[in-house]
């Protein structure tokens, strides 16, 4: 998958919270929050046009956490699976996805057993095959593992759990990326940019027959040297 499928990808399936819940319950961890030491290196500014009671709620969110050690390494192995670093830009982990999703499920606590689910289910899953958990498994086997479960027509009735929890990945991901700074600069989205107008183009002239005379250039058109921009007075 490259990161251009991937967006395609988000029209197949979606993701079925009920069938998680039950499917891919865990059953020797708790869904609980623990105080960290430290927020993540790119974490927001969370002040950033917020009434005070949403930078208090982002506080407080931000200074949880909610992922084991262990689950954070498989998300940012499977966000990276997703959006890969190319050429035109950097990784979903890069871009700090996976700071993003952990972010989420404590802001959307329904989102916090599906996810923990998937990922034991992923765990479980890959013990079975290659008899190791996915983050331990070789790059290959990781790979073919998201292939059995990243199309969800494809897909046997048996990976039913794991598709629609990859498929939720696979959103989170995308989200998370193309919200970043990383991301938008990959879309090339140039946001309320001025256009620059220089004038009537010359083939449009000469196809009517007219041109700006002087006056007009020198008044109206006035070239910035420095940018190359055009400004009007």
């Amino acid at each position: 998958m490259d990161r251009r499928s991937s967006l395609k990808a988000l029209a197949i399936g979606s993701i079925s919270g009920g069938v998680l819940l039950d499917a891919c319950k865990p059953e020797t961890k708790e869904n609980t929050t623990s105080p960290v030491t430290a927020r993540p290196e790119n974490s927001w500014d969370a002040s950033s046009g917020r009434q005070p009671f949403e930078v208090k709620r982002d506080e407080r969110i931000l200074d949880e956490k909610y992922f084991t050690d262990h689950e954070m390494k498989t998300i940012t192995m499977l966000v990276d699976i997703i959006i890969p670093k190319d050429e035109q830009s950097g990784s979903a982990s890069d871009a700090g996805v996976p700071n993003f999703i952990e972010f989420i499920v404590k802001d959307m606590p329904d989102l916090k057993t599906p996810l923990r689910g998937g990922l034991s289910w992923l765990d479980y899953t890959c013990m079975n095959q290659y008899g190791n958990a996915f983050i331990q498994c070789s790059p290959s086997q990781r790979t073919a593992m998201v292939d059995q479960i990243a199309w969800p027509s494809l897909a046997k009735p048996e990976m039913s759990q794991g598709v629609h929890f990859f498929s939720l990945m696979r959103n989170l991901t995308a989200t998370g990326f193309f919200s970043s700074k990383m991301g938008i600069a990959d879309i090339g989205y140039m946001g309320n940019t001025p256009n620059v107008w220089d004038g009537v183009p010359q083939d449009v002239l000469n196809q009517y027959g007219v041109s700006y005379d002087a006056k007009t250039l020198e008044r109206c058109v006035r070239a910035e040297d420095h940018d190359k921009m055009y400004t009007f007075t």
